[in-house]
């Protein structure tokens, strides 16, 4: 029979093009202590060292259509336990749309309810077209083009940290339109036999049974009272979504266990409410979009219900949908624990000459528990929880709702002595429950107080009733109904002021609006709140919205600080806290008792002897010519300095910033800080030119967007 020799070309090349190899490109990677990199034909094998006297090997498979991961091993020397085989990311990208009006902050938005409008989910689709190779610094990075959802498009990037257990899958994409909210899930699927993925935007059939090998024996994870649970890993189990605590999903088997998490902080968009929304997930058919038997992380959609703002995506802006896994040799338990290591197991470390201080929380106990007639507990609940976290200071903003601000005397006098006398029962030694309400009147926008002691003061001036008059049952009680009268309580009881939630909310367009009033003037407002708000996961780090503000009142020439704020209402034991937490170390060596006062926490505060941290990288020292945060430098003639900081982490440090400004504009010395490994400590130096600077502060990232700031020095 004769053949056509055209056909017959045309054959051959089909053949040559289905086992076309996707190109490596090696060119930018640099073989380091620890770290190799080799490819073999379609597989691509990095081996690097985890810190433990092991050594992890990733081999990635760019053939088309198999599995990406191929396995996943570590080991000492001789043949290396097979952790997991077989493997796929997976995500889904939501996309919804953002509300961009300047009058509620613009990108800076919270009040804005995403999932009340039309929006929609998308598996993300991924290709082999190429791959390369690259190093920085001790990550080696593997890059895989393409990725594409809706109109997002981008690489698949795996990072791996050598002298680590963990590596980071990521898909980093762009969309080019505007008004763009986004939330994503996210994990690792075990691919379906003659299954191929949807393409993006639609829906997966149900495949009935599943027939391949399962990647692993067992599903674990700690529940939110922390018991280990342990399920085994069925592939014909329907997906289900887990409250979990740590934000961990494991997947174990006889040759070690992998872990799967996300960054800490970064993936929890900010609520008013810390709710454990389910953050974890396992099973096939998840969201009806990923058929295969998978593990990972995710977001509802409809976060806590009240305001959901998602995640900025401005357009082109490289947005870096991640999650962290983490290779151990031994079983969940112990996986779960090196998991634990990198948040202090969700508590802030003590720090020898530091106390903790968190600030910013509605939890109501008084008006909902105390004055409602319900039993009042001997240690509630929250108290509870922030003893756990490691807090030794906490700063309420009750009666944000309910209670009589206002007045009249009768309602709000006995509410601020129940106030009182239950954070007096409540602190002891090591723990100090201090009195506070977000006022909200006044000043403009919202702003809280806090005062050295207790102090009876109504919102509300009557006429014919003196600022300042004595009561036989609560002794001195003010009324005021000006902000001239605000600043002269605050001066007379020697309080502090400081705008929340600043330039968002209810605050935005300040403090910029009153900058110049006599009230911000003073030396009793302290300055504004910082907290990781809004979300953009196109930024390697957390809360700009107040470090731009704090760079732009220091060239404002105002000494002013910034002290790190939580701004959510109830805090329960199964809520997810650590993630929505943040915390000030101030640089106290004794906690004041409640009956001596708290003058010594506010004299902290108002000299700017703190730093504040989402808990992973510490600042235990920051000093330029030997001087701390909060003060003065008299700089030589040639503008010379020396600045010294220690830094202490957990996850392996990104970058720091030395910020400076001269009145006008603001400068940043970026110190790349890529090299290091996780858990570590150092102290840094360095000689910078600070001549015609007048401010200078530090701030520092790690790897998952997690950091520190301190206080600014002034420069003369």
């Amino acid at each position: 029979m004769l053949v056509n020799r055209s056909t017959l070309l045309l054959a051959l090349l089909f053949v040559l093009k289905s086992h076309a190899q996707t190109h490596v490109d090696m060119s930018g990677f640099r073989k380091t202590a620890g770290v190799s990199a080799t490819v073999n034909q379609q597989d691509l094998d990095i081996c690097w060292t985890t810190g433990s006297g092991e050594k992890g090997m990733l081999t990635i498979d760019l053939e088309e259509k198999h599995p990406l991961i191929k396995s996943i091993r570590i080991g000492r020397e001789g043949p290396m336990q097979t952790i997991a085989a077989g493997l796929d990311p997976a995500f889904i990208l939501t996309v919804g749309k953002r509300t961009l009006s300047p009058s509620s902050g613009g990108w800076d938005v919270f009040f804005d309810k995403v999932p009340d409008r039309p929006y929609q989910s998308y598996r993300v689709v991924f290709g082999k077209k190429r791959a390369a190779v690259i190093t920085r610094g001790s990550h080696t990075i593997i890059k895989i083009r393409e990725v594409h959802a809706a109109d997002f498009k981008g690489d698949l990037e795996i990072t791996i940290y050598n002298g680590t257990p963990l590596f980071n899958i990521a898909a980093v994409m762009s969309t080019p339109s505007d008004s763009t909210a986004i939330l994503y899930d996210a994990g690792l699927v075990v691919p379906d036999a003659g299954q191929s993925a949807p393409d993006a935007g639609q829906s997966a059939p149900d495949v009935g049974l599943v027939t391949p090998n399962a990647a692993f024996k067992n599903i674990a994870w700690a529940d939110v009272n922390t018991t280990l649970h342990r399920e085994k890993a069925d592939l014909n189990k329907e997906s289900e979504d887990l409250p979990v605590k740590y934000r961990t999903i494991i997947g174990e088997n006889s040759g070690g266990s992998l872990a799967i998490f996300p960054a800490p902080h970064q993936y929890f968009y900010p609520l008013d409410e810390a709710f454990n929304l389910k953050f974890t997930w396992y099973g096939k058919n998840y969201h009806q979009l990923i058929p295969e038997f998978g593990l990972g992380i995710r977001q509802d959609p409809l976060g806590d219900k009240r305001y959901v703002p998602w995640f900025n995506a401005p357009p082109n802006t490289r947005q870096r949908l991640n999650f962290f896994c983490l290779i151990s040799g031994h079983d969940a338990q112990q996986a779960l624990e090196a998991v634990k290591k990198f948040t202090h197991g969700d508590s802030y470390r003590p720090l020898p000459g530091y106390k903790t201080m968190e600030s910013h929380f509605h939890n109501e106990f008084i008006s909902k528990v105390v004055l409602a007639g319900k039993p009042v507990p001997q240690e509630p609940g929250f108290v509870k929880v922030f003893k756990e976290t490691g807090v030794n200071i906490v700063h309420l903003a009750e009666f944000h709702g309910p209670g009589h601000p206002k007045g009249p005397d009768s309602l709000r006098l006995p509410e601020l002595d129940a106030l009182f006398k239950q954070c007096r029962r409540l602190s002891d030694s090591g723990f100090l429950l201090l009195p506070g309400e977000e006022a909200n009147n006044f000043y403009c926008g919202h702003w809280l107080a806090l005062f050295p002691k207790p102090v009876y003061w109504v919102m509300f001036h009557p006429a014919g009733v003196p600022f300042e008059q004595r009561s036989d049952r609560y002794g001195k009680v003010y009324h005021v109904g000006s902000s001239d009268e605000m600043l002269r309580l605050l001066t007379t009881e020697h309080g502090l002021a400081w705008t929340a939630h600043a330039r968002t909310k209810a605050s935005t367009g300040y403090p910029d609006a009153y900058k110049n009033e006599p009230f911000f003037l003073s030396e009793t407002f302290m300055g504004a709140a910082w907290k990781a708000l809004p979300a953009d996961l196109s930024i390697p780090t957390l809360g700009q919205r107040v470090l731009r503000l704090m760079d732009d009142m220091n060239n404002w020439g105002l000494r002013k600080h910034f002290i790190s704020e939580c701004d959510i209402f109830s805090i329960e034991q199964d809520n997810e806290m650590y993630a929505h937490l943040n915390v000030n170390y101030l640089r106290m060596d004794k906690l004041p008792g409640f009956d001596a006062g708290w003058q010594p926490v506010l004299d902290v505060m108002r000299g700017g002897d703190f730093f504040s941290t989402t808990g992973e990288v510490l600042v235990p020292s920051f000093s330029v010519n030997g001087r701390h945060s909060g003060e003065t430098v008299q700089l030589n003639g040639n503008g010379q300095a020396e600045i010294r900081f220690q830094l202490d982490w957990t996850f392996p440090l990104n970058f720091a910033d030395i910020v400076t400004g001269d009145g006008r504009q603001t400068f940043r010395e970026h110190i790349n800080l890529d090299t290091t490994t996780a858990f570590g400590s150092r102290t840094f130096t360095r000689r910078i030119d600070l001549k015609g600077r007048k401010w200078i502060r530090l701030e520092a990232w790690d790897i998952a967007a997690n950091g520190a700031f301190t206080q600014t020095v002034w420069l003369k």
